[in-house]
């Protein structure tokens, strides 16, 4: 008689394990469960803007599916995507790009991957300037390096100070992120921070998700003036609103494009055919939605931060670009994390904690203001009797993180 064989317990893999949770998705996910319950949410924590996409770019698409057209595409994109790309690019930065340089990718998270994949090995260290995009040093990790964080000041709007980045270099650094503007502080790189950077020597890859997006007369530089041995992403997410098209691209060295073009073939074959059509009306059709949308976040982003600022919360400098303010909120509890779900769960609002962007980040809490005003104004009413609780003593921040803990069995 045989035996029956326990099965062995699966043993994770350490690149998944190595990953931190992205927590504005985990407020996402608990707001979704109270939504289910019929409790009504604010939402603030992504950078989801409350607009419509170009008209012409829902209209390319679903002429693209009345045609049929939903089969594989070249793995690189479509070719009259990558023209697009490219001469948009000029008209925006007056830097000639080659098409062949374009690839196009499911959003610019899948650009990361290919370009991280490329580029980092084992080993190597990337240079992150923080506060941070919550998945720049997962990608890194992923990839078996080390990611190496240099900070950045709220007092002097966020800029990257060159000099630290400097002393920060190592002969095992591989490369240097950019985030300009940058997601979560609304930072835009001055000119001559870019150039300093681009001197350093290692590899700049340079995150414009944002670019477009600024106020007060900013202007954005992008990597592609500065050489081309960078790598560049960018996308149709925020600029055009596109965020479920999941579209963008990477702007790569010739040298480069071999290696990402393989990589793209095994790890995501292409970009949905039909999604690659949008994109092209987007680009030719879409610059007065994205002007109307820069006017319109100009506005709110000022309800937002005198809305904070009346509230309590500390901002040293309204945000120049992107659409989120990162505002110091200690007042209520030095604890973000416990603090965002406390709020989502008594007041009903959607916020992202601080941490998800790094210790330099912790004690603060990222508000997006790409959203109706009307969201924004609800989200400040819920806000204001609960946080007037919790600043009116410091044991109401312990009972915060008390709270939050037994929620997890970690009490």
């Amino acid at each position: 008689m045989s035996v029956p064989i326990s099965p062995t317990p699966a043993r994770w893999a350490t690149r998944a394990e190595a990953l931190a949770p992205f927590l504005a998705m985990e407020v996402l996910e608990r707001a979704a469960e109270l939504e289910r319950a019929g409790i009504d949410i604010a939402h603030l924590e992504l950078g989801e803007p409350e607009f419509a996409p170009p008209a012409a770019a829902t209209r390319a698409t679903m002429e693209a599916l009345a045609r049929d057209d939903t089969g594989y595409t070249d793995s690189r994109g479509i070719w009259p995507l990558r023209e697009a790309i490219a001469e948009d690019l000029e008209r925006r930065f007056g830097q000639s790009v080659t098409p062949e340089r374009v690839l196009v990718t499911q959003g610019t998270s899948s650009a990361m991957t290919l370009v991280f994949s490329c580029l980092v090995e084992a080993g190597d260290e990337v240079l992150i300037p923080t506060p941070h995009y919550p998945c720049y040093p997962n990608f890194v990790r992923f990839c078996g390096a080390k990611p190496i964080f240099v900070p950045t000041k709220a007092e002097n709007g966020w800029h990257i100070d060159p000099e630290r980045v400097r002393r920060a270099i190592t002969p095992k650094t591989k490369a240097i992120i950019i985030g300009s503007p940058a997601n979560p502080t609304g930072a835009v790189q001055p000119r001559e921070v870019m150039e300093a950077l681009a001197q350093m020597g290692p590899t700049l890859i340079a995150d414009e998700i944002y670019d477009g997006l600024v106020y007060d007369g900013v202007e954005t530089t992008s990597a592609i003036t500065l050489g081309e041995n960078h790598f560049v992403l960018d996308g149709f997410s925020k600029r055009y609103a596109m965020t479920g098209f999941r579209l963008g691209w990477v702007v790569a060295p010739e040298s480069a494009m071999r290696r990402l073009q393989i990589l793209q073939q095994n790890l995501f074959i292409s970009a949905s055919s039909f999604v690659q059509h949008a994109g092209i009306a987007a680009i030719e059709e879409g610059a007065q939605m994205t002007a109307d949308l820069v006017e319109a976040c100009g506005e709110r982003r000022t309800l937002l931060v005198d809305g904070l600022r009346r509230l309590g919360f500390g901002i040293d400098h309204d945000p120049e670009g992107a659409f989120y303010v990162l505002a110091d909120a200690r007042a209520f509890g030095d604890d973000s994390r416990a603090l965002a779900f406390e709020l989502l769960e008594r007041a009903h609002v959607g916020i992202t904690p601080g941490i998800d962007f790094g210790e330099a980040a912790e004690g603060r809490l990222r508000f997006c203001y790409a959203l109706s005003p009307d969201t924004i104004e609800t989200a400040l009413t819920r806000l204001e009797p609960v946080l007037a609780e919790l600043s009116s003593g410091a044991s109401g921040n312990l009972k915060i993180g008390d709270r939050n803990r037994e929620k997890e069995g970690l009490a």
